[in-house]
């Protein structure tokens, strides 16, 4: 188990012409984390780095937009070779800059925009136009209402054609079919406007369905499509244009973008302070937190940097400050993947035990005992050192579980779910009652190991009532340890005797005591409070215990699995057995494997984080160089 980093708190008082040279050298060392709490003091009213801030997040959306757009590279959050702070003058006419070169990749953006949606147009016309070029005819005759003619164009179902040209016949119309899919027919419908009386009806008695045609066909269909073509052409040529435009507008501007993002990676600290710097006339103070073991080299930096004109006052983290102060942890490489899982549940608070060393351990170790083999593990630890790249910062917490499930294995004689080893300790089904008690002593250990943490951390934080009165503080694990006695003593021999009793019932008595202390209703509300809660702090330990048989019940299903496995490759010919003894293997490793990580996850973070990890502190995030301290 780990403590975190001891912190100090650090107040730099400096000139107000300086302020943005302090704040870069702070960002180049990397162990300057700003104090976030809003700090008024009468005495250094000012805001000094409000418009720089407002300055530096105006350039930078433009920079951004600059690069979004045309694709430009930049060292990750890199600042150039200079080692001066960027004034605010200078800050400004970066913003102006990257306005007029945004503003010429905007006109380029538009202008693809524009032609991008012509040329969407261009093929949505084009692809209409294959539903008319059966016709033979001008399609602007066919657009409108005509003085003497009156023409219909739609679709009717195939069957109903000839009937449909039966009708209309009658009325003097004609019905010229010109295309026909998938039960469909598109119809041409044309006749005198005279005689268009009883036309809706029959149209209406026939299903017609009237197709609009789009206001842009007024020719031939296949003088349409030639014009269709030589709009695309000219699109594609203008987008080419556009294109040329682009490329060398990033030539000629790309030197500037490229100068630009380095001068706003050396002024991203000084905005990033903006809100945390205090000043009046010259003067100004920035307060934070530094790693305790850095501040001497950081005085020491500050000393040469500025000649002495940068003061530095450090000291120990008052107790009111206690939430206040960020985490800071170094981690063996190995160790930061289980890092990583801790830190899905919370931040260790400053002061309190950071828990990864205690997960790592009993994580590994119960996913051994709740999947040990030595086949599978190997193949666990083998997947673990062929992850690819972007997994590889996971492969220490892979290639452990898979080593424990490894040692497992033969401790308990199984290789890929066969019994071929003689088990050094022994196998889980030849005794599931011992399995089951090594289960549930390991869960009271885990639980008590978990209760002492606790009263560390509430004594580290001077919570002295709360380490003794709570469930899981002293009292409580006093109740506990006269519960897990009186249970062994019943399971034992049957008898408990009255020394256990007051054993359990003195320490019960006090966290029940308490409870009614702190809920001052009336009599009967407290009764009823006490009774309840008395019942659900007892029962949760027990619960608790409890939980901890998975670790047996999963280590006695593993093996009855390969067993079924086994059994029933038994019944198939050679190639079947072996074809389902590798397909099991693997159900068993991908299925079974996830669902134990699960497993002991879940017991890790209910039965252990829940009792003494806090999980709401604060991560240590130290000022750094580039646009992204911003």
């Amino acid at each position: 188990m780990l403590k975190p980093l001891p912190m100090q708190h650090v107040t730099l008082y400096m000139l107000r012409e300086e302020a943005a040279a302090a704040a870069l050298l702070l960002a180049g060392e990397g162990v300057f984390a700003p104090r976030q709490e809003e700090v008024t003091d009468d005495a250094l009213p000012e805001s000094p780095a409000i418009r720089y801030r407002d300055l530096f997040a105006a350039a930078t959306r433009r920079l951004d937009k600059i690069l979004a757009y045309t694709g430009l590279t930049i060292a990750a959050g890199a600042p150039d070779d200079g080692h001066e702070a960027i004034p605010e003058e200078t800050l400004a006419r970066i913003n102006d800059d990257m306005g007029e070169i945004w503003r010429v990749f905007s006109g380029c953006e538009e202008a693809e925009r524009r032609l991008a949606e012509q040329q969407r147009q261009v093929e949505q016309l084009s692809q209409a136009l294959t539903e008319y070029e059966a016709l033979d005819v001008d399609l602007g005759l066919l657009q409108g209402r005509l003085r003497f003619l009156e023409v219909h164009l739609g679709t009717v179902s195939s069957v109903d054609v000839v009937r449909l040209r039966e009708a209309v016949g009658l009325l003097g119309y004609s019905l010229t079919l010109f295309k026909e899919t998938d039960g469909t027919a598109h119809v041409v419908l044309a006749g005198l406007a005279a005689a268009a009386q009883g036309l809706d009806r029959v149209l209406r008695a026939a299903s017609f369905r009237p197709v609009p045609l789009p206001p842009e066909f007024h020719e031939h269909p296949r003088q349409l499509r030639e014009e269709l073509a030589a709009r695309r052409r000219r699109i594609d040529e203008e987008l080419r244009d556009n294109h040329r435009a682009v490329e060398q507008a990033k030539e000629r501007h790309g030197p500037a973008v490229r100068h630009a993002a380095g001068h706003l990676a050396r002024a991203a600290p000084y905005s990033h302070l903006a809100e945390m710097l205090r000043a009046s006339g010259g003067l100004v103070r920035v307060s934070g937190w530094v790693p305790a073991d850095r501040v001497d080299a950081l005085q020491s930096r500050l000393a040469e940097r500025f000649a002495g004109r940068v003061l530095v006052q450090a000291r120990t983290p008052a107790p009111e400050e206690r939430l206040m102060v960020p985490s800071a942890f170094r981690y063996p490489r190995w160790l930061q993947p289980f890092a990583d899982l801790v830190r899905g549940y919370g931040i260790p608070r400053y002061g309190e035990v950071d828990p990864t060393w205690l997960f790592a351990l009993t994580f590994v170790a119960m996913f051994g005992m709740m999947f040990g083999d030595a086949g599978q593990g190997a193949v666990i630890v083998v997947g673990g050192l062929l992850l690819p790249p972007r997994w590889r910062g996971y492969a220490p917490f892979v290639v452990t579980a898979g080593l424990s499930s490894l040692l497992f294995g033969l401790l308990y004689g199984s290789v890929f779910g066969a019994e071929i080893l003689t088990p050094v300790w022994l196998s889980p089904l030849s005794n599931p009652v011992y399995m089951l008690k090594v289960a549930i002593w390991w869960g009271i250990g885990f639980i008590l190991l978990a209760n002492l943490i606790t009263v560390r951390n509430r004594l580290a934080e001077g919570r002295y009532r709360e380490m003794l009165l709570d469930p899981s503080g002293g009292v409580g694990t006093l109740f506990y340890l006269g519960l897990v006695y009186a249970g062994y003593r019943l399971l034992g021999d049957g008898q408990v005797g009255w020394p256990v009793m007051l054993w359990v019932a003195a320490p019960l008595s006090v966290l029940l005591g308490r409870i009614w202390v702190n809920n001052p209703t009336s009599t009967a509300e407290r009764i009823l409070i006490v009774a309840v809660e008395g019942f659900e702090t007892v029962m949760r330990y027990i619960s608790n215990t409890l939980s901890f048989l998975r670790v047996a019940a999963f280590s006695l299903n593993h093996v009855a699995l390969a067993v079924a496995i086994y059994m029933l490759a038994g019944m198939m010919g050679a190639t079947g057995h072996w074809v389902t003894v590798v397909a099991g293997n693997v159900i068993i490793l991908v299925l079974e494997g996830g669902i134990v990580a699960i497993q002991v996850l879940r017991l890790e973070y209910y039965e252990g984080f829940s009792r003494y990890f806090s999980g709401d502190g604060r991560a240590f995030r130290p000022l750094t160089l580039g646009r992204q301290a911003g």
